[in-house]
């Protein structure tokens, strides 16, 4: 690309296809907001109840919406989801690994198989099967955006979460080896690391004093992230804006991580 070629419609995402797991809740439904306003339609994989506000807002944005009933820890799920994906479109230009879990905070000398297992297949695992499966019509089509989506827990030692730092550190290395493979067909996998926002999630954070002062004062910018500002970060790693970006962690946590 010639530098006089470069435009804001490389931020486009119109006539995209995506798959957003987790989709429809949280962070999740952020992202799909966002693919949405860039023009990208989308379709939102979650076991979690579909109650219509993520449908409303993303087709208020003039795009289409599918809500995919999936449990994607489950044999041959993956595949059907991206089937029903193309299917559907014709295409899946973005998938975002968005679904995860993060149950009982425990000492590591009590946490228990059952939980360790249970989080590595949402995390992780699965992240890998969507991926394998949604990069087998990207490598036909020569192009594709996959994101996956990491955490401040990827590059921290993470405390009473043995499983879900592990996961998360697993999601960068997922990451990096998938971009080694996919580059070639102009596939580009990054991950989105997001800090401490204020979601209906971390709520009870927020109101415990004492933990709340913990995480402000590692917060540079002295505050808790909203959710919208995740926006333009998952815009330009899903648009012809970040072709040259790849195998990357992008950070949005307010500085954190300089301190």
């Amino acid at each position: 690309m010639n530098l006089t070629d470069f435009s804001m419609d490389y931020f486009s995402l119109k006539g995209k296809n995506a798959i957003v797991t987790g989709g429809n809740t949280g962070l999740g439904q952020v992202f799909s907001l966002a693919l949405a306003k860039g023009g990208a339609n989308v379709m939102a994989v979650s076991i979690m109840d579909d109650e219509g506000e993520t449908a409303q807002l993303v087709r208020d944005c003039g795009v289409e919406y599918l809500y995919n009933y999936a449990d994607i820890t489950a044999e041959d799920e993956c595949k059907r989801v991206v089937k029903d994906c193309v299917d559907t479109w014709g295409s899946v230009d973005i998938l975002i690994n968005c679904a995860g879990i993060s149950i009982n905070m425990e000492d590591v000398t009590k946490y228990t198989r059952r939980e360790w297992d249970k989080m590595v297949s949402i995390n992780l695992t699965a992240a890998f099967e969507m991926t394998q499966e949604a990069s087998k019509p990207m490598i036909a089509q020569k192009s594709g955006k996959i994101i996956n989506i990491a955490s401040l827990f990827s590059f921290l030692g993470g405390q009473w979460s043995p499983a879900y730092a592990a996961t998360k550190h697993g999601i960068v290395g997922l990451t990096k080896t998938m971009c080694d493979e996919l580059a070639q067909f102009d596939i580009q996998v990054n991950a989105l690391a997001p800090g401490y926002f204020s979601t209906k999630l971390t709520e009870k954070t927020r109101n415990n004093k004492k933990r709340n002062g913990e995480i402000l004062s590692h917060i540079p910018a002295g505050r808790w992230g909203l959710p919208g500002e995740l926006m333009g970060a998952c815009v330009f790693l899903s648009s012809a804006a970040s072709n040259y970006v790849n195998g990357t962690v992008l950070t949005v946590d307010g500085g954190y991580l300089t301190r």
